[in-house]
């Protein structure tokens, strides 16, 4: 069921129906297009796994003891990226000869900011100029269950940005008291980051905050653009009209770039997080609990 509250979002959805195409995860996360082989990888975190679905092969463990990976994103050159929260790290899975295998053995990106180790890096984005951009919340700390059990040794949650060329690392904000999912718009002159704080805190927040993303990487104006509710806005994607696709209890909620919940695109489990794909790019793939899903629209992704 998808609830239009307007009218902008018709078009986008004439059409559309909702599919589950697997299930059998425990908490299904960081979904990620791979357009070389027509598949999906996904994270089943608490289970230690990343899981593919192909319509040639169905539902497959794709690697096992993956040290609890989450978000995951494609690099400039098509390496895979990956944020392991048991690592407490970036981490690449290499391309060689056009593909992404996962018997090519992964290497760590980084893990430490001013000596000190991440927290548990969530979710990750690359910027056109090659920047690698994520969040850092504790989500992967605070049990055994989607990572190791420790102690922080950062002072705050951060957004991070880490250039790969001078293979520096700086913080561009600790506003939000836990960054969770990030894209940039189209134009990548703002950065979207979500805080689901109140996943630990009734009275903690379940918004989106928009920053404005400055010639030198660095991040400034942060003002809340909507509040998700039901749930959570765990992670969210963007298509090239600026619009943004989020998590939520029940739904993928739309947003129109003024702010305003276009429509919901109702899923049967909790979501957790989604990405497009499919040769035009325009096919909606939803981690939702146990599942993945897929909805085809009439949009298209403004990344990978």
């Amino acid at each position: 069921m998808i609830d239009i509250f307007d009218s902008r979002l018709t078009p986008v959805v004439r059409g559309a129906s909702l599919e589950q195409l697997c299930t059998g995860a425990v908490w299904s996360e960081g979904p990620v297009w791979l357009h070389e082989d027509n598949c999906v990888l996904w994270s089943d975190i608490p289970n230690n796994r990343m899981l593919r679905w192909s319509e040639a092969d169905g539902m497959r463990v794709w690697r096992e003891g993956v040290e609890f990976t989450n978000g995951h994103t494609r690099d400039l050159n098509g390496d895979l990226l990956h944020c392991s929260h048991g690592l407490r790290a970036i981490v690449r899975t290499p391309m060689r000869d056009g593909k992404i295998s996962a018997a090519t053995p992964a290497c760590v990106v980084v893990d430490r900011y001013e000596g000190k180790r991440l927290n548990s890096p969530n979710d990750i984005v690359v910027k056109r100029d090659g920047t690698i951009w994520f969040t850092d919340p504790p989500y992967g700390i605070l049990s055994d269950r989607e990572g190791h059990k420790a102690a922080p040794e950062q002072v705050a949650n951060h957004v991070f940005c880490f250039d790969p060329v001078a293979h520096t690392l700086a913080a561009a904000s600790a506003w939000v008291r836990e960054p969770n999912g990030l894209a940039f718009s189209p134009d990548e002159r703002l950065l979207y980051v979500s805080d689901t704080s109140a996943a630990l805190d009734e009275n903690g927040n379940h918004h989106i905050v928009q920053f404005d993303v400055a010639a030198n990487n660095t991040l400034a104006h942060p003002r809340v653009f909507c509040v998700v509710n039901p749930g959570l806005p765990d992670g969210f994607r963007i298509d090239t009209q600026g619009w943004i696709y989020t998590s939520s209890l029940d739904s993928v909620q739309v947003y129109h770039p003024d702010g305003s919940l276009l429509g919901k695109i109702y899923v049967p489990e909790k979501v957790g997080n989604l990405c497009f794909g499919g040769s035009n790019r325009n096919q909606l793939y939803i981690a939702a609990s146990t599942s993945l899903y897929r909805i085809q629209l009439h949009a298209h992704s403004s990344s990978q």
